[in-house]
């Protein structure tokens, strides 16, 4: 059994209101509510700081937890919801990103089952390989590398693992990605490592590549990496992003 928990903040920087972008008739946080809804969560909840966005989840049936505005981070809405809950801390729970209306609803069980299949692990998440050199060498692609078991030993912006025979000089000169993972931004957490690394303060690692899952490496939390049964189609960060989603699901009509 899991929760799952769809933080949704209005004050996006790049795309202002973004939970409540019109795609199809509908906001962008239903698309992405129906998702982890089909997941077989046992409860789904939308955690905003914000009264449009609540109404606007309440419109279409799905139950909302207001949280104060201060928070940085998904993971620190996440925790608030987790503590007003009242959700022990061998619960386990699913942060699934607001922007990412073409996620996969099998990802959501996949994440909180292998959580539930490590019991010495903290938090699960997925990865995908590497497919286009460009890919590779990209800074907004998050790259993992594993050990031998599947927990995660490093997350980077940079190109990891770095094949020295497979560049004769700068980044741009690198011509080899085999064995490269994408990691995909869902989170399944114990309820208490949750708690443990909200109350952290940022890390050294965190700080320089602004990935906060590298907090919980550095406080010596054991992350566990699957490959994604499916690929998620991509999320929405910029206005760029929306209309080319915005084109993908009017297709499907």
């Amino acid at each position: 059994m899991f929760r799952a928990v769809i933080p949704a903040r209005y004050a996006s920087t790049r795309l202002p209101g973004k939970p409540l972008a019109d795609i199809a008739g509908r906001p962008m946080i239903q698309y992405v509510h129906e998702r982890v809804v089909a997941s077989g969560a046992a409860e789904v909840l939308i955690a905003t700081d914000d009264e449009r966005v609540a109404r606007a989840c309440a419109g279409f049936g799905a139950e909302v937890q207001m949280t104060l505005a201060s928070h940085l981070s998904g993971t620190d809405r996440l925790a608030e919801v987790a503590t007003r809950r009242g959700w022990s801390d061998a619960d386990v729970v699913v942060n699934v990103q607001g922007d990412e209306p073409l996620l996969p609803a099998a990802l959501v069980g996949q994440a909180a089952s292998l959580l539930g299949a490590d019991p010495g692990a903290d938090i699960a998440t997925l990865g995908v390989p590497i497919e286009s050199l460009q890919e590779f060498l990209d800074p907004s692609v998050v790259k993992v590398v594993c050990r031998a078991d599947g927990r995660a030993l490093y997350f980077s912006r940079a190109p990891i693992p770095w094949h020295r025979d497979g560049a004769t000089g700068a980044v741009a000169t690198q011509t080899d990605f085999s064995g490269a993972w994408r990691h995909l931004g869902i989170y399944a957490y114990r309820v208490g490592a949750l708690k443990r690394l909200a109350a952290a303060p940022p890390a050294p690692l965190e700080l320089a590549e602004k990935l906060e899952q590298l907090r919980a490496l550095q406080l010596g939390m054991a992350i566990v990496v699957g490959e994604a049964v499916e690929r998620p189609g991509p999320g929405i960060d910029t206005p760029e992003d929306l209309e080319r989603v915005r084109r993908q699901l009017a297709s499907r009509w």
